[in-house]
């Protein structure tokens, strides 16, 4: 791919830092938009001297994402909330944001971009979530019909929101809560995603326009990846079934919480499997290999083991 300006929204997050870095190393400039830029220095270093620049943009505001998309030849949009807060509502920032980086990214003449959806978008599912991303991919291919879209399954690595919350509650609880435990899931590294993102960038004709669902080598029931972070940091602890519907009783309760633990809408998500359709395309056709969690989980996760990081992987 040869050097261009990117645009990245959504840049400073989980997987944005590592799509910042992968086109920082392809030898991009990356221009990189959130809502607090002073917030997202940290991305800075990852390029040399000037690469990387941060930009005020929030995707609700069509002034701000015009400025950001101005003189880009690509665009990426990262976007997305987990639950809902003050004014970011799940439909303001999947949908209608997202409609306005693609409607932007049309009129800037934009060549390629890139949107963040999520498997099991659908307009007509019960999850709020869902439906949001849902509308978001419609109003995506809508003003920009060469957009690539990516659908990841639940992502882990090192700044993970799922291995990681579950191992620092196995540290102050004996017992972990099993939502939905034979929901299943199909894993995948964040490197490989972000890997994905770039590939979707370069486009050509067996890439632009279509939509890829992003899924590692393995499925496991939501069971199966709360065993296997325990194999990791050696700790054992009683995995304990909670039912969907009292579980969306917590949850009604909890979403309460300036940063939830738990919601009612995620609740729900967890109701449906988030796999890799069959003979969906994925990052095997973005030319990806796709990484095994067995491989990641240890380089992170084994500083929740009770005898250190050195200990040897032994069950406790």
């Amino acid at each position: 791919m040869t050097q261009r300006l990117v645009t990245v929204f959504g840049g400073s997050g989980f997987l944005g830092r590592y799509v910042v870095q992968k086109l920082a190393q392809d030898g991009h400039r990356v221009r990189v938009a959130v809502r607090n830029p002073n917030e997202a220095l940290f991305l800075k270093p990852l390029g040399e001297v000037g690469q990387v620049q941060t930009v005020q943009a929030n995707i609700r505001n069509e002034a701000s994402v015009r400025r950001a998309v101005d003189g880009a030849d690509g665009v990426v949009n990262l976007v997305g909330i987990l639950f809902q807060s003050g004014k970011q509502k799940f439909n303001a920032v999947q949908a209608v944001g997202a409609a306005c980086v693609a409607t932007a990214a049309t009129d800037a003449g934009v060549k390629s971009l890139v949107h963040l959806s999520a498997i099991g978008a659908d307009q007509n599912a019960r999850s709020k979530y869902a439906r949001s991303k849902g509308a978001g991919e419609e109003a995506v291919r809508a003003a920009f019909p060469g957009a690539v879209v990516l659908r990841p399954s639940v992502m882990f690595g090192t700044e993970d929101n799922f291995f990681n919350r579950f191992a620092m509650l196995s540290k102050i609880s004996w017992v972990l809560p099993l939502i939905g435990g034979n929901t299943r899931f199909q894993p995948v590294f964040v490197e490989d995603v972000a890997a994905a993102v770039v590939a979707a960038l370069e486009g050509g004709d067996h890439i632009t326009g279509q939509t890829f669902e992003l899924g590692g080598p393995k499925v496991y029931t939501l069971r199966q990846m709360m065993e296997l972070m325990m194999e990791v940091t050696t700790v054992k602890r009683l995995l304990i079934p909670v039912p969907f519907w009292f579980a969306r009783m917590k949850a009604f309760f909890l979403q309460m919480l300036p940063n939830p633990l738990l919601t009612v809408d995620q609740v729900r998500l967890l109701e449906n499997d988030t796999i890799v359709g069959e003979g969906a395309r994925g990052l095997a056709d973005l030319g990806i290999t796709p990484t095994p969690a067995e491989i990641v989980l240890p380089t992170y996760l084994a500083r929740f083991r009770p005898l250190g990081q050195f200990a040897e992987n032994i069950k406790a």
